[in-house]
């Protein structure tokens, strides 16, 4: 006879749901630490459904405890209750999925209470008074399920920027004191110079966490903290963007995990406890009563297993995280930081839990920024849109409503960032420290404005007084891509000592146009969407003689109709420069109609005539200082909340950038303080 699904649910749902309850936080153990990077959407998507399944699916088991008949009939069950509050605790690599949980957490606090009034209840009422042993490993598994639950609501609010400004204030004085002495003396033993760096970052994290809001080094008490900023002055372009990327890995840290919360005094009591009481538990169960179905039984000792591997893996994570280095060396139990630190047990650990992970491969779980650079490229989308051959899956995203996203991805593409644009960047923002930001650290001038003067302070006026940097931040960046694409078209500059110059310039210009097009809110200013469509809208019409032929072979027809993405390649510009050059002979056919199209010609022809006079050289020496100004300053004017809500899909270079301004400032002021 045929089981029906129906019969089956009715008679297994609450096993199913402890089940997949326990599934749900193992699949979360790997796929958390993806957030730090950018994963693709096969990863997000089960990260995503796990973890807000995992309210649903305990609320859901928690009204059939207290409602059904079951757990009269199966005397295990009431046990299990405690099981779904454990579990909603969640792995120590995610509390917060995004950045507004942080803002809601007393959404989070509320439903940690009904829980745990459930699972009180549903214990109160089903749990069997006659076995005392039962009873007491239930107890004991309630005590850890809210410890470890509410240590997540605890993370979760002091992940957002009034608990982290308030933590920053009630911060102790000599918070720092013992932190810089062993920081000197092991750094020269560490193994590699990643680790250096990050317990480096470790050192100065509460400098990061006020930058984040808005807190002015000044008011720290610290007299240490200046000798150490005055250290980075010695630090090269490689070892102060590798800082700056550990620093953002820690501000990650404490806005989407459990770090700030683990690494304390109550965070490692409770997981030391909580092996010793889960393990207490598993006997206290393995003695009791065995009247009950054999079924039941082994879904217990699933769960307590589950529940102890589970506990120790965080129990070791946590005492091999570079964080407790950073707790063992601010506390003021000298006796502690001498036996673990001056004796090298910590560093055992740490390699042994580090070459464990690297052997499990978990997903996402180095702490560098990818390093890789969206590009977005206006004549390239508007050479390509009105081809012949429209893509099968543009086709149905324009049916279901989906046009323009599929259009800002479709046409995206990602390029690796180049050490040579390292370097110029980490020498333009060294520049730029010493006399171009104000007393808060943010920069004194429009953008543009610094590279442009520094030229020559007739060329800015000329460019300003033609409306060429636009109005708005946003416009200026639509104007000058324009500009930069007609410039670089105009004569072959992609060759010889100019090629890798061109290169950087067109990944400046199109990661610019990227963040402009895809995420509107890491720049500065108003959002410019209506321009940039209106613009978009001028260059298709100049863009119908270039675009792909109507004609060509089966195979090319193919190729087009399933392409999956069509971003711009900044080696592969031809189409590009074609459109460009049209743009640019039509020029004196343009009216007020299409005011973006006449600056960005204004601007090709003050950079073309400059070129007469100072050669081609120096014309890309002065376009390409002028997108570094426009990333800089896009990144010290972004507001930090923007920041800190895409550390949780892998960052951006504007986040790195910011950081990076930021401390080289301080330590330009600590510097000249003296």
């Amino acid at each position: 006879m045929a089981v029906r699904p129906l019969d089956l649910w009715n008679r297994w749902s609450i096993q199913i749901l402890l089940l997949f309850s326990l599934s749900l936080h193992v699949l979360l153990l790997p796929l958390a630490g993806i957030r730090r990077h950018k994963a693709s959407v096969l990863l997000r998507v089960p990260l995503w459904l796990a973890y807000h399944l995992a309210d649903t699916i305990g609320i859901y088991a928690f009204g059939l405890l207290s409602w059904s008949d079951a757990p009269r009939d199966h005397r295990l069950m009431p046990f299990w209750a405690p099981f779904l509050l454990l579990h909603r605790g969640g792995p120590d690599s995610i509390a917060a999925y995004a950045f507004h949980d942080t803002q809601l957490w007393m959404r989070h606090l509320q439903v940690f209470i009904v829980k745990v009034l459930a699972a009180t209840y549903v214990l109160f009422k089903h749990l069997p008074r006659g076995d005392t042993f039962l009873a007491l490993a239930a107890f004991l598994m309630w005590a850890v399920g809210i410890g470890k639950y509410a240590e997540r609501v605890v993370a979760i609010r002091g992940g957002n920027m009034r608990s982290i400004r308030r933590s920053l204030k009630k911060q102790p004085p000599a918070r720092h004191h013992h932190f810089h002495h062993w920081d000197q003396g092991l750094l020269k033993n560490t193994i590699d110079e990643e680790e250096a760096h990050l317990r480096r970052a470790h050192c100065m994290f509460h400098i990061g966490k006020r930058a984040t809001v808005d807190s002015w080094l000044e008011k720290d008490p610290e007299h240490n903290t200046f000798e150490m900023l005055k250290a980075l002055r010695k630090e090269d372009s490689k070892g102060m963007w590798t800082f700056a990327e550990m620093q953002l890995s820690l501000l990650y840290d404490i806005l989407y995990t459990k770090a700030a919360v683990i690494h304390t005094w109550p965070g490692y009591f409770l997981r030391i406890t909580s092996c010793v009481v889960i393990a207490a538990s598993f006997l206290l169960f393995h003695f009791s009563g065995k009247d009950s179905d054999k079924v039941d039984v082994g879904i217990t000792y699933t769960l307590l297993a589950g529940a102890f591997l589970m506990e120790v893996e965080s129990l070791l994570n946590s005492l091999g995280s570079s964080w407790a280095y950073a707790f063992l060396c601010t506390t003021r139990c000298s006796w502690l930081r001498y036996a673990v630190l001056c004796t090298g047990r910590w560093d055992r650990l740490r390699q042994i839990v580090k070459a464990i992970k690297g052997r499990v491969g978990s997903y996402g779980s180095g702490r560098r920024w990818s390093g890789k650079m969206g590009q977005y490229n206006m004549l390239h989308y508007c050479s390509r849109r009105k081809r012949a051959y429209t893509p099968l899956l543009s086709r149905v995203a324009e049916m279901l409503g989906f046009e323009e996203w599929w259009n800002r991805k479709h046409y995206s593409a990602t390029v690796d960032i180049s050490d040579d644009l390292k370097q110029r960047l980490f020498e333009y923002i060294h520049r730029l420290t010493e006399t171009g930001l104000n007393s808060q650290g943010v920069i004194r001038k429009s953008w543009g404005q610094d590279a442009l003067e520094r030229e020559d302070k007739d060329l800015y006026e000329r460019i300003k007084k033609d409306r060429n940097l636009g109005v708005e931040f946003q416009e200026g960046v639509i104007i000058w891509h324009i500009g930069t694409d007609i410039l670089l078209a105009t004569s072959s500059r992609d060759t010889g000592d100019s090629a890798d110059l061109v290169k950087d310039i067109r990944m400046l210009s199109n990661y610019l146009m990227f963040l402009l097009v895809d995420h509107p809110k890491m720049l500065p200013g108003l959002a410019q969407n209506m321009l940039y469509r209106r613009t978009c809208e001028n260059l298709s019409d100049r863009c119908k003689k270039h675009g792909h032929p109507t004609t060509g072979s089966i195979g090319t027809m193919l190729k087009e109709i399933f392409r999956l993405n069509d971003g711009p390649n900044v080696t592969e510009v031809d189409h590009i420069n074609a459109i460009a050059n049209t743009v640019y002979k039509e020029a004196p056919k343009y009216s007020h109609n299409v005011p973006r199209l006449c600056y960005a010609n204004g601007v090709a022809k003050e950079l073309l005539n400059r070129e007469k006079d100072k050669g081609s050289k120096a014309v890309l020496n002065l376009v390409i200082e002028v997108w570094m100004d426009f990333l800089v300053y896009a990144a010290n004017r972004c507001s930090r909340e923007s920041h800190a809500k895409k550390l949780n899909s892998g960052g951006e270079l504007t986040s790195v950038i910011w950081i990076m301004t930021d401390f080289l400032n301080q330590e330009a002021y600590a510097r000249h303080k003296d």
